[in-house]
């Protein structure tokens, strides 16, 4: 097998494309043939070491990918060899195989593409347990999605027109609103021709009302951040998603008492590991509404997983909509 490894995590340019020898499945394991990985915002911090979660070098960055199952462990009984399955290991997708407890494998319709699927499971999952279970978004309410393009963004406008909410999505550019529109969205804001103060806020008050957005999703951090907590509606949920930014902000408190507001933290990690029932059935609500047509993981671009440094630097520059997705062949 082959897989980049990272022997020094400070940057993308000391991994390496290296030959390794093919692991073994333990007894509770599979071995699977990765087909596809997608890259995650985190994947880049991790190779970085500016992510919470660290790695003992050397290791295989990556956290999603899905492929084929083609070895069992002696204890596994719920796959077998041939199954199409996607996971999320936290490490170890960008590969041409991976060993992986069979218990953390979702398996697949037979119908679900492997690219899309490798661009499924964080997104998604994030996106559902933050305005379902933490915002506990409705029908006819507002929700205003920073960085609506990428790949938790893209994923919170198909959730949120499914649940009935009315979506503003706010964008970077004109090219990356008018993706968001092809998602669903039912107006945009184009945050590039605004400063963040009161040309955002007039912005947010046109497309979502004077009374502003019951929700905000904010997986990006930053200078936006405060001037859109100032346009919540009264008892408006925010939701902290992640600081794609670089920028923790720091918001006054007395916001979320003027405005009887809440701020949510939403940490799927955890959240899947805690309460693990729970996470279950939103993983099968969301693979219904894969089948049924309801959402579709928006693979914008593809590489060779070969050409990992250029799709990172792609990420870098925030150059790619949806998400980016590595193939193997």
């Amino acid at each position: 097998m082959f897989a980049w490894q990272c022997t020094d995590p400070t940057g993308v340019e000391n991994l390496s494309w290296t030959e390794l020898s093919t692991p073994q499945p333990a007894a509770d394991e599979v071995l699977i043939e990765i087909k596809a990985a997608s890259l995650n915002f985190p994947d880049l911090l991790i190779v970085q070491n500016k992510y919470q979660f660290k790695p003992t070098p050397p290791f295989v960055p990556g956290a999603e990918f899905a492929g084929m199952v083609t070895a069992c462990g002696s204890e596994v009984s719920t796959l077998k060899v041939g199954d199409h399955v996607a996971a999320l290991p936290s490490v170890g997708a960008f590969a041409t195989h991976a060993c992986i407890k069979a218990a953390l494998c979702i398996p697949l319709p037979v119908n679900f593409p492997l690219p899309e699927a490798a661009a499924f499971i964080m997104a998604y999952a994030t996106s559902h347990h933050a305005l379902i279970d933490r915002a506990q978004l409705l029908a006819g309410e507002t929700v205003l999605i920073l960085g609506a393009a990428g790949g938790v963004g893209s994923s919170a406008i198909q959730i949120a027109k499914a649940l009935g909410a009315r979506v503003v999505a706010a964008a970077s550019s004109a090219e990356k609103c008018a993706f968001c529109r092809e998602l669903g969205a039912d107006d945009t804001i184009d945050y590039s021709i605004h400063t963040p103060d009161t040309t955002l806020r007039d912005a947010i008050k046109s497309t979502c009302g004077a009374g502003g957005p019951h929700v905000i999703y904010d997986p990006v951090g930053g200078a936006f951040a405060e001037p859109a907590f100032r346009s919540i509606a009264w008892r408006g949920r925010y939701l902290v998603v992640g600081f794609a930014s670089g920028e923790i902000p720091k918001l006054p408190f007395n916001l979320a008492l003027l405005k009887g507001a809440s701020l949510v933290g939403v940490f799927w990690g955890d959240f899947a590991k805690r309460e693990a029932a729970a996470n279950e059935a939103m993983m099968a609500e969301l693979l219904r509404w894969i089948q049924a047509g309801t959402i579709k993981p928006p693979v914008q671009q593809s590489f060779t997983m070969t050409d990992l440094p250029k799709a990172f630097d792609v990420m870098a520059r925030r150059a790619i909509n949806g998400k980016l997705v590595l193939t193997n062949p």
